[in-house]
């Protein structure tokens, strides 16, 4: 690993982040941690301060130095207007150019975030990036508020940019605003093979390459060698998912109460937490499953890996969203399978690049719990079938979804669209 004392002596890659660290964001500090590994020098700028007292150990090895932005425009409009002002005298030009373009972005929407937006950009110009001129790329993740900022202090700053896109950043943002941050970004990154064509789709003419990069996962850490006893009642179903509209569990509870009703006895864990909490412990109580069924609430990644060693079957019922927010491929399900835990969900998105329909899982048709129901059920009784598809999706993963195969695939994409030169180990 390159001496991190001199780190400073070499060009560096700016991050902007929605938030950080973030429990269910590792596929991002895994991302940093390794492209530290890999010989970059790289910054963090933060949107948010964490919401969670605990993160995961990777967190703990990440060398950069992190800012965090002030968040609230109306209790930080002091914060934010002082650098602002400064930058604008110091950079009439750019700001002026930054100005209406957040103008124009106004007109748009309607939505006042995009102030927002251009003053944490502006503050950021002027206390980080102006001070560091080690500072030679930024980077945004997410293509929605994250970016926006970035492609602001891009302006700003004379800096150029890029910008990895993930689901909901993508399905719920304004075309003409994405095909915007395409134009001027130097590059994109995206996690899955639906989201490039998406975006190309967006993007039409535009001569900014779209890469498409998966997460992957770290296969030392996933993996569980012990072949899994045949599984007997009562079966032990796993998910992991934050209770929002977009992870279909009302399909999943349905789907057990299904089970249930069958004379099938099953035990289910969930991992997660979120703004619908109350209405699923309302459904659960309402389809007499509250001996079935447990919620631990957020959980470490050691937590997961226990209960990935106890499990039968991982269940996720994903579905598209009222606002088009929806997942692209969940990374649970890659760590599913690469522990040997066989895998369902459902066919929106990407989740078929990692779910290949009675090869490496089985996928259903969003919000239809008795196809749901019928696909568990086969998966833990049919055991020929079963081990089939564990073995082939362990195979799967090894071969697609490794995330240092595809880090170094985005280490040699900043390579050469950037040409900061990382240095040698």
């Amino acid at each position: 690993m390159p001496d991190l004392q001199h780190r400073t002596l070499q060009p560096t890659i700016a991050y902007i982040l929605k938030g950080y660290p973030r429990i269910s964001e590792t596929f991002i500090s895994n991302e940093i941690l390794l492209l530290e590994q890999h010989g970059f020098s790289i910054r963090l700028i933060s949107m948010r301060h964490p919401r969670e007292s605990f993160s995961h150990d990777s967190v703990k090895k990440i060398a950069a130095k992190v800012d965090y932005l002030p968040t609230e425009l109306l209790l930080d409009l002091p914060r934010l207007l002082v650098p602002n002002i400064f930058l604008a005298v110091k950079r009439p030009v750019n700001y002026l150019k930054a100005l209406t373009l957040a103008g124009e972005r106004y007109k748009r929407t309607g939505k006042i975030a995009t102030l927002k937006h251009l003053l944490q950009a502006g503050y950021m110009t002027n206390r980080v990036l102006l001070k560091e001129p080690d500072i030679t790329h930024l980077h945004g993740h997410f293509a929605h508020s994250p970016t926006s900022v970035t492609m602001f202090s891009s302006i700003l700053s004379g800096l150029p940019y890029s910008f990895t896109a993930h689901a909901k950043d993508i399905y719920t943002s304004n075309p003409a605003q994405l095909k915007e941050k395409i134009d001027a970004a130097n590059f994109v990154v995206t996690c899955t093979r639906h989201n490039v064509e998406y975006l190309r789709q967006i993007a039409q003419e535009s001569p900014t390459p779209i890469h498409c990069i998966y997460h992957g996962i770290d296969l030392a850490l996933f993996n569980h060698p012990e072949e899994k006893p045949t599984p007997s009642q009562p079966y032990k179903l796993f998910t992991v998912a934050r209770m929002t509209e977009k992870k279909g569990l009302p399909t999943v509870y349905k789907a057990l109460s299904i089970i249930k009703q069958q004379g099938i006895a099953i035990k289910h864990v969930l991992i997660g937490d979120g703004d619908d909490r109350e209405d699923i412990l309302k459904l659960i109580r309402s389809l007499d499953l509250e001996d079935e069924c447990t919620l631990l609430g957020t959980r470490t990644h050691k937590e997961v890996l226990n209960q990935f060693k106890e499990s039968d079957l991982f269940v996720l019922g994903c579905e598209i969203a009222k606002n088009g927010d929806r997942d692209g491929i969940p990374n649970v399900l890659v760590e599913s399978l690469a522990m040997g835990v066989p895998a369902i969900s459902t066919t929106v998105s990407a989740i078929p690049e990692i779910l290949q329909h009675g090869k490496t899982g089985l996928t259903v048709p969003p919000s239809n719990p008795e196809e749901l129901a019928k696909g568990i059920i086969k998966i833990l009784q049919d055991n020929d079938f079963r081990k089939e598809i564990i073995a082939n999706g362990k195979s799967w993963v090894s071969e697609q979804f490794d995330n240092r195969k595809w880090l170094l695939r985005l280490a040699d994409v900043f390579d050469s669209e950037t040409h900061i030169n990382r240095l040698e180990n």
